[in-house]
Formats: C-alpha cells, sequence, structure tokens
C-alpha cells in the first residue's frame, strides 16, 4: 500500500476490530507478523503515577525495524487523548515520520471513557498534512444505512437486489456488526457471480438484530400489537438488553407525557421547556402529541402498568421477565387504540 497513515474510526466496535484486522494483514504483506507488527493498547499508555501518555506509541513508530523492511505500529484506544497538548508528541513525529513505519491510529474510546472525543485540531491537520488515509466504518442513520450496506456488499463482490438489502438491513436492525459476518456467509455459499434477492438472503440471516428503543416506543404509539412485540422481542434477543433496561426506557417516555398531560402547554418549545430538552423539540412534539391522544385516565393506567411490571420483574411475582415484558408491551399498546 502507497500510504504509510491511517486513521481508523467507527462507532462500532466490531466494526473497527475488523477494519484494523484487515488493514494490519494488508500492511504486513506476508512478513512475519511478529517481526513486523507492534500494537498497543490502553495498558501501554499508562504510567505509574497513574497518568497516561501516548509517548509510548511515539517510541514505537521511531523504533526501525529488525529483520524486516518496515514495522506496522497500531495505536488502539486513542481516543483516551482528546486533548492538543496531549497528542503534542504524536504531532511532532507526523511532521517527520520514519519512513520505514506504517502507523495506524484508531481513534476508540478507551475501557474507561463514557463518550468519544473529536480528533484533536493540531492532530487532524498533521494527519491531512503527512497525506494520511481515514478509514471510516461509521454506519449511517435512516437510509444512510441502506446505502452502507450496498457499498460493503460490492466492496465484497456481492451483487445483492434493492429489496435483498432492504431486507438485510430490516433484519439486522441497529446490529451492523453482524453485515459483514453475513455478506461473507453469502458470498462463500453463491459465489461473486450470483444477483441475490431477499428470497434468497433470508434464509442466511438467522436470528433479527436489536432495534433502537424509539422504534420500539414508536410501534406502541401506532397501537400495533404485534408490531411492539417484534421489536420488544429483538431488543430482548438480539440487543441482549434486560427487561430493567427496557422498563427505564419506557417509564422515561412515559413520564414525559404524564408530565405534559394537562399542562396545557401549546407548543412543542413550551413542552421541551418543561421537560428541560435543549437542541431538538421533536422529542418534545411527540411527547406532547401523545399526551393530547392519550388523556389523563389512560397516562394514569400506563404508569399503573409499568410500576406493576417493574415490581414484578424484580420479584414481586414469579411470572417470568419474557412474559412480564409481553404483557406489559401489549396493554400499552391498546392504550393507544
Amino acid at each position: 500500500m502507497a500510504a504509510s497513515l491511517f486513521l481508523v474510526r467507527g462507532d462500532d466496535p466490531s466494526l473497527v476490530n475488523r477494519a484494523v484486522r484487515d488493514l494490519v494483514e494488508q500492511l504486513v504483506d506476508g512478513g512475519d507478523r511478529s517481526l513486523v507488527v507492534e500494537e498497543l493498547d490502553d495498558t501501554r499508555y499508562q504510567r505509574d503515577d497513574g497518568t497516561t501518555s501516548i509517548a509510548p506509541l511515539v517510541d514505537a513508530a521511531q523504533t526501525p525495524p529488525f529483520l524486516t523492511d518496515h514495522r506496522v505500529v497500531v495505536g488502539r484506544s486513542l481516543g483516551r487523548f482528546g486533548k492538543a497538548d496531549e497528542v503534542a508528541p504524536l504531532v511532532a513525529y507526523l511532521a517527520s515520520p520514519l519512513e520505514s513505519t506504517r502507523l495506524v491510529l484508531v481513534w476508540e474510546k478507551a475501557a474507561d471513557q463514557q463518550r468519544l472525543a473529536a480528533v484533536p485540531k493540531p492532530l487532524q491537520a498533521a494527519f491531512d498534512a503527512g497525506g494520511g488515509e481515514v478509514i471510516n466504518v461509521t454506519v449511517p442513520k435512516g437510509r444512510g444505512a441502506q446505502a452502507w450496506v450496498e457499498e460493503t456488499a460490492a466492496a465484497a463482490g456481492l451483487s445483492i437486489t434493492r429489496d435483498g438489502v432492504r431486507a438485510l438491513v430490516d433484519h439486522v436492525g441497529d446490529d451492523h456488526a453482524r453485515v459483514p459476518a453475513l455478506l461473507d456467509t453469502l458470498l462463500s455459499s453463491f459465489g461473486p457471480d450470483v444477483r441475490l434477492d431477499a428470497e434468497r438472503i433470508r434464509p442466511y440471516l438467522g436470528e433479527a438484530g436489536d432495534v433502537a428503543p424509539w422504534e420500539l416506543t414508536d410501534t406502541i404509539a401506532e397501537g400495533d400489537v404485534a408490531g411492539a412485540l417484534e421489536r420488544l422481542h429483538r431488543m430482548q434477543a438480539g440487543g441482549n438488553r434486560h427487561a430493567l433496561q427496557i422498563l427505564a426506557t419506557l417509564s422515561s417516555h412515559y413520564s414525559r407525557t404524564l408530565r405534559l398531560e394537562g399542562a396545557g402547554l401549546r407548543d412543542e418549545k413550551a413542552a421541551a421547556t418543561a421537560l428541560g430538552i435543549k437542541g431538538s423539540t421533536f422529542p418534545a412534539k411527540k411527547a406532547l402529541q401523545q399526551a393530547r391522544a392519550l388523556g389523563h385516565a389512560r397516562v394514569r393506567r400506563a404508569i399503573e402498568l409499568l410500576a406493576d411490571a417493574d415490581l414484578a420483574v424484580r420479584g414481586a411475582t414469579a411470572v417470568d421477565d419474557h412474559t412480564t415484558m409481553e404483557v406489559l408491551v401489549a396493554r400499552l399498546a391498546m392504550l393507544h387504540r
């Protein structure tokens, strides 16, 4: 590969790991991995005094190869260094990098981080000036996910019809990490020369993947009992979400509705202010619409159902969690009819 500087980024750890693995394999180029590759994880940045430093990565990048013509240095968990002064040693190195080093920067959260900061501007500028190549495996939201699947399938050598892509996207839901493995399975089963439609793809999809919480609450608000139960099952199985997690989502959703019901608010801006929502007022608009549609008696009943389910999940009854949640979701959806 012509480039010697790479930045891998994404919001799904599985997709990031796969991208790093594939990139390193290309950069090793058939050499002895034990001699060529040095990968630094978060433990390598720890100092004796409990602080962290990016210096070990810079030291590794400046080390000449031994018994090989190049080295591949991989820096993981670099999201830990989100400030300009923290990446200053790396920025200085990029001004005059070692020609024999292929440097892979993986911008991902460290184990103890809640959110991933943006790449500091000095590091981004040095990266761009050095002709670095960005490998972004972030999956777009909404319709963008379908385009991403189409591009990923084409890169894998597969030809999939539009309805086939839609079936795959609908099935995996938010579990995008499953897509590359599914594409590998389809490629090994059909080869690159077969046009695949939804009918051919479905037998290979397996268990439905996770969905976003708002899909469950939206389907409940539509009064669609079957659809709400299907999304509940996907969150439980595909998303491996505990009943208490789902209850927390539903409780938060109906708590907003309860706060707005009877408040006499006329527009979404006033509703957003009452709920303490900053930025987009769309969630407040939905909550206000739901409060008006349900009315006092049904909002009160929803809160009662949630409270009963919470007690049941915590052991007040002998009913298993899955049954408790199914009954809850079905009853909530019925309230919206």
